[in-house]
């Protein structure tokens, strides 16, 4: 009972003691209670003033703990700052599992290789009788597809590329030799002797790049003085021959 009202002395103000008809000893700026004890307590001196003096000094505490509200539930957190930087790769996982195999394709079209080749001879000698005159070839040895046309004694280029020409002849005692291997209407190469008193084999040979529809041929150019090749039925002297080294598509 007495700590209540010990209580409720802490808690109100100074200014309603009086009105409570309470006394103020306790008060530390008061200096005139508004009574006395009724019996002084041999501890206690009484002044020339009827004052008293030696009670002991109160201080009032407070329990703080039981003013302590409830643990509430923790928030809900935040989003992630964007300007975290990223960490470092993972190490590499274990391989899967090696799949099935797939269907076969369906098979693709053939490379066909070009082949083109041929090899003609003439068995009789020859004199020119005008200043420009073709050769004409009267054997066929190798002849594909039928590229070198006999009767006109010219290959006429069906497959475009590239192309190795040779020309062979054997020349007249005493008597010049000139030739032209043609392109069109263009000396690609000359085959040339000068006259001598022996009779010799010639060669002249060269790759040339052809386009479909051109015709290579020989002709001989006469200049001053005659100008032969020499054959025998017998032997094989004069041939003209060539083969595609390769097309154009394949370049």
């Amino acid at each position: 009972m007495a700590a209540s009202a010990l209580l409720l002395l802490l808690v109100l103000p100074a200014g309603a003691w009086p009105g409570l008809g309470l006394p103020c000893w306790l008060c530390m700026h008061c200096s005139c209670p508004p009574w006395r004890p009724a019996a002084p307590s041999p501890h206690v001196r009484m002044s020339d003033g009827d004052e008293w003096v030696g009670l002991p000094h109160v201080r009032p505490t407070i329990d703080i703990s039981i003013l302590k509200g409830e643990k509430c539930e923790a928030g809900v957190r935040g989003h992630s700052s964007k300007s975290r930087k990223e960490g470092p790769p993972g190490s590499r996982g274990l391989r899967g599992h090696k799949g099935q195999k797939g269907q076969v394709g369906p098979p693709g079209t053939l490379c066909q290789r070009a082949y083109v080749a041929f090899s003609v001879g003439r068995r009789e000698g020859l004199h020119s009788t005008d200043a420009l005159q073709a050769v004409p070839f009267d054997t066929e040895l190798v002849n594909l597809d039928g590229a070198f046309d006999l009767a006109s004694s010219r290959f006429l280029c069906a497959v475009p590329g590239v192309y190795f020409l040779s020309l062979n002849v054997h020349t007249w005692n005493y008597k010049e030799t000139y030739l032209h291997i043609m392109c069109n209407r263009r000396a690609a190469a000359a085959l040339y002797a000068q006259p001598s008193e022996r009779s010799v084999l010639q060669t002249q040979s060269l790759l040339l790049p052809l386009a479909a529809g051109d015709a290579v041929w020989v002709r001989m150019f006469q200049r001053d003085g005659d100008n032969a090749i020499y054959s025998e039925r017998g032997d094989l002297y004069i041939t003209f021959s060539g083969h595609l080294v390769k097309p154009d598509a394949e370049l």
